[in-house]
């Protein structure tokens, strides 16, 4: 049980995870990866080794220790987090594993003199609430997945159906049920995660579904990254008829229902939600601005899909920012700036916008979105890795 006395310790613990909270992170994860391998498949080691995996926990722990009491403040944190849980079915009986090693990882960065026992003690009690939370978040995400129409728990396997290239970097997977039974219909912007035997190795990734929902397959599209293990594998050994594990579709960055005008602001892969978004809220009716920033038109990926949606549908302005120029017709060149989206945007700034892409491409459309006026809580945006923060 947390007490009063464990409360103030771990207040007075914000100023060490401020100046050296990544240095115990990054211990942390040497601790849990290095002796627990059967973790190993959960996390992303492309995201260890750039520093993003532990510089997001550590800004977990950081906040967890400023609003230790106001946990209410961490609600959406706790959602995001307990949807990438799901995802990649993280268990109840994974969180003592995780818990000694972040304690032991406590002990050994900051010293006997800083980690006393009454300093473990209180993290201790700290991490058991926050475990608690989490666990009981989870469960009810697992069990209201099961419960729906076309739901199922743990892994399900699915076949490859068809597999089409978008672009030079960007292919799209199609999944159906191997059992022929019906699939839960997501909502648009949900990811759905993917267990795969790489090379002998368990590994899993969750992936934006980047299409809306429908009766018979789901549709992720992949962007082949340099280096990556699973991207590779899936560009290069996955072929039709191939069967995969998938779990079931999670998230909470969802377009929601409204009437305001939308605007859906994409960079690179990022635009793989807002196309199941785009889809979904045409049949609406509702004014849409669909704006998509590409490094050149050859890794533009469904661009003739959407000019075609465009010419269809007269609600729908689209526009695109390449960075390099070349032969096909272009709207801008360079990078969106904030006199670029103050001139692609409705007139209003009554409006619902979600955008995701690179982490400053997302950090700078924020910013605009901020100097133009746009309400905060009018502008949705999702991390493809770990969360961390854009101000």
């Amino acid at each position: 049980m947390l007490t009063p006395e464990h409360r103030q310790i771990i207040k007075s613990t914000v100023p060490l995870l401020e100046s050296g909270g990544e240095a115990l992170t990054r211990h942390f994860y040497e601790i849990l990866l290095g002796e627990n391998p059967q973790l190993r498949p959960f996390f992303n080691q492309a995201n260890q080794h750039s520093g993003d995996q532990p510089r997001a926990l550590a800004s977990g722990v950081l906040m967890y220790a400023r609003h230790i009491d106001q946990l209410d403040q961490l609600a959406e944190l706790v959602t995001l987090i307990g949807n990438k849980h799901v995802s990649l079915q993280i268990q109840a009986e994974h969180y003592p594993i995780v818990g000694a090693c972040l304690l032991r990882a406590i002990r050994e960065v900051l010293g006997p003199e800083v980690a006393t026992d009454a300093v473990v003690d209180a993290w201790a009690a700290a991490y058991q609430q926050l475990a608690g939370i989490l666990i009981d978040t989870e469960a009810g995400l697992y069990q209201a997945t099961a419960d729906r129409a076309g739901g199922w728990r743990g892994a399900r396997r699915f076949t490859v159906v068809d597999k089409v290239v978008e672009s030079d970097e960007i292919t799209s997977f199609y999944f159906a049920a191997s059992d022929g039974g019906a699939i839960l219909a997501h909502s648009p912007g949900q990811f759905i995660g993917l267990r795969l035997d790489v090379d002998g190795t368990d590994q899993r990734r969750n992936y934006s579904l980047s299409a809306a929902a429908n009766d018979s397959h789901y549709r992720i599209s992949v962007k082949r990254v340099a280096g990556g293990a699973v991207s590779s594998h899936l560009h290069e050994q996955v072929q039709v008829g191939d069967e995969v594990d998938l779990f079931p579709p999670s998230g909470h960055f969802v377009l929601k229902p409204a009437e305001k005008p939308l605007v859906l602001i994409s960079g690179g892969v990022g635009i793989t939600p807002t196309l199941a978004m785009l889809q979904a809220a045409l049949p609406s009716g509702r004014p849409i601005h669909f704006i998509h920033a590409a490094r050149n038109s050859g890794v533009h990926a469904f661009r003739d899909w959407t000019d075609t949606l465009a010419l269809d549908h007269p609600q729908l302005k689209r526009f695109y920012c390449y960075e390099e120029a070349g032969a096909d017709p272009v709207d801008a060149v360079g990078y969106i700036d904030h006199a670029l989206l103050e001139r692609w945007m409705p007139a209003t700034r009554d409006v619902d916008v979600y955008f995701l892409g690179p982490k400053p491409f997302m950090r700078a459309i924020k910013g605009h979105l901020k100097a133009m006026g746009v309400p905060e809580r009018q502008c949705h945006y999702e991390f493809f890795g770990p969360a961390t923060a854009l101000d």
